[in-house]
Order: structure tokens, then C-alpha cells, then sequence
């Protein structure tokens, strides 16, 4: 069955499935990596997504190979750019990852402009269809956290600046379009109330948010926030890092190599949002395949259908 397409903005016509690369540079060699893009490119899949900071679990020693990797990939298999759609994503402030600019420290022009110069080297490419601020400048509950705490808000850099930032890199040609990711409704209004006041400034296109039935924060506020500023989806995560296929609380407890066994430890998301050891995840996952089987499908399958 034929992949099929939507428009994502316009002149942005991408394959319904988005193919991500996180773990592309550790837990999937370049040979691996290139025959996953190989099996995506020619299954109908147009669309790809990385970040600066991937793979994950980040390293010094790993940052920017998911990045490398893509663009060795099209470099090699000497794919012409009109043929797929890139996305990538800029870090936020971190305190861990010093060897990402020294911090990053905040989300002001020098350092969205050196990540976008640096994720352009490493994809070989002149341009950058979206171009995602991978989570706020500020602070926000994030990866499995349900609480906000007023008392953990610090400085940060302007919604204003940051949209300058990326409509210089528009202006200059290296990106296309911009999203947000691992945002709130109020950090969508306000991108899409900034961008109101200032015409010159990008629209935001997508919006990239965690997204599952295991996972549904979405469908309140930020759904309505996204359906009247006509921002897209990109849901993140849709087999809950691989939880939905059941495979985690089969008899054997799941391959040694998976995800989540393999980086026990090093998985923030996954032992917060996705804890294995919580019982209410394990029922529900497991109520969740006998539906599937009953039916005759795939829990990856439905899975992805129904996100």
C-alpha cells in the first residue's frame, strides 16, 4: 500500500509517516542506519527527522552523527533535495550537554545561527525544510513530568528573538519553514501571537509533541491551540518507545537489545513518562495487544494507526 501524503505547509508536501533518526550513531551503526533509509525511501517515506543533540542517549563522542549520517546517506545514494523533505531541530538551554556550545546555554541569535550553520554542515545540504526549536527557552514540565512548578522559571531569551533569529536563516535561504517541539499551549499562543505582531517574522508550521495511547496531553489544549493557528502534528514516539508492541511485557521481558533495556539508566523520557514498572502502563499495554490480536493486527500496526 502506497504511503500517502499531506500538506504540511505550503509548497510542503510530506509522506504521512515522518521517518525519525534518534538513535542513528548508537544504537543503529551507519550500515544499519543507511538500509533503515533505504527500506523508508523506498517504501514512499520523503520525510526525515533529526536534531543537533541526537543520537539518544547523547554523548560528546556521538553528538551530531544522526545528522552525519543522513546526509552521508543522500550524499551517497545521491537522492537530487527536491525529492525529500529535512527536519531538524536546535537544542534548548542544558546545563549537561556542555559540548553542544558550551551549555547551550539559551536560545538567542548567535547560538540558533551557529546551530543551523552546523546542522547544514553535517547534512551537506543548503537548506533545511523546518527547522524545530527542540524544547522552550524556558521552563516547562517535559518528558513525562505532569506539574508545574512556578519556583523553577528562570531568564530566558524572548520569543521575539528567537523569532529573529530564525527569520534571518529564512531570509538567507538555509531554512523553509520553523516548528516548536515539547511545547505547552501557552508557548504555542504566544509563537503564534508574535508572529501576528510581527509579519516579517516566520509562521510556525508543526508542532512536534510526544503522541500515543499511552500518551495523550495533546488532545486538550494543545489541540485546540494548534487547530485555529493551523499548526501540524508531528506526533513523536507513537509505539511509546516500542511499549505498544507489547514486547517489554512478554515472558522473556523483551530483547536485550531494546531501547530500554539496552540504556536502562540513560533513558529520561522512558523511565518517567514510560516507567516499566508501572502497573497501570503494563495493563493497559498488555489489554491493548489482546484488542489487536483479536482482530487479526499487528499492535504496531494499530498502534500507528491510530495516532
Amino acid at each position: 500500500m502506497a504511503v500517502p501524503f499531506v500538506n504540511l505547509a505550503p509548497n510542503l508536501t510530506v509522506s504521512r509517516l515522518c521517518f525519525g533518526t534518534m538513535t542513528f550513531g548508537e544504537q543503529n551503526s551507519m550500515s544499519q542506519s543507511f538500509r533503515l533509509l533505504d527500506q523508508a525511501f523506498d517504501a514512499g517515506i520523503n520525510f526525515f527527522d533529526s536534531a543537533e543533540m541526537y543520537p539518544v542517549p547523547q554523548c560528546s563522542e556521538t553528538q551530531g552523527r544522526s545528522e552525519e549520517y543522513l546526509g552521508h546517506w543522500i550524499r551517497s545514494r545521491k537522492i537530487t533535495r527536491d525529492r525529500i523533505v529535512l527536519a531538524t531541530k536546535v537544542a534548548g538551554p542544558s546545563g549537561q550537554m556542555t559540548w553542544i556550545r558550551g551549555g547551550p546555554k539559551c536560545l538567542d541569535t548567535k547560538n540558533i545561527t551557529e546551530a543551523i550553520d552546523a546542522s547544514l554542515k553535517r547534512m551537506q545540504t543548503d537548506f533545511i525544510d523546518i527547522y524545530q526549536i527542540h524544547w522552550p527557552d524556558r521552563y516547562v514540565p517535559m518528558f513525562g513530568e505532569t506539574e508545574y512548578n512556578p519556583s523553577w522559571q528562570y531568564c530566558s531569551v524572548t520569543i521575539e528573538e528567537q523569532l529573529y533569529a530564525l527569520s534571518k536563516a529564512a531570509d538567507a535561504g538555509k531554512i523553509r519553514y520553523i516548528g516548536l517541539s515539547n511545547e505547552t499551549p501557552y508557548g504555542v499562543m504566544k509563537f503564534a501571537h508574535t508572529g501576528e505582531k510581527y509579519p516579517h517574522f516566520p509562521k510556525v508550521v508543526s508542532l512536534q509533541n510526544s503522541y500515543n495511547l499511552l500518551c495523550r496531553t495533546f488532545d486538550s489544549g494543545l489541540a485546540e491551540c494548534c487547530h485555529h493557528e493551523r499548526i501540524s502534528l508531528l506526533a513523536y514516539s507513537p509505539l511509546a518507545m516500542g511499549i505498544l508492541s507489547g514486547k517489554y511485557f512478554s515472558p522473556e521481558g523483551g530483547p536485550e537489545d531494546a531501547r530500554l533495556k539496552l540504556y536502562r539508566g540513560r533513558y529520561l523520557e522512558g523511565e518517567s513518562r514510560y516507567n516499566l514498572t508501572n502497573n497501570i502502563i503494563r495493563t493497559a499495554t498488555m489489554e491493548y495487544v489482546k484488542v489487536a490480536k483479536k482482530y487479526g493486527l499487528h499492535p504496531v500496526s494499530l498502534a500507528i494507526e491510530q495516532t
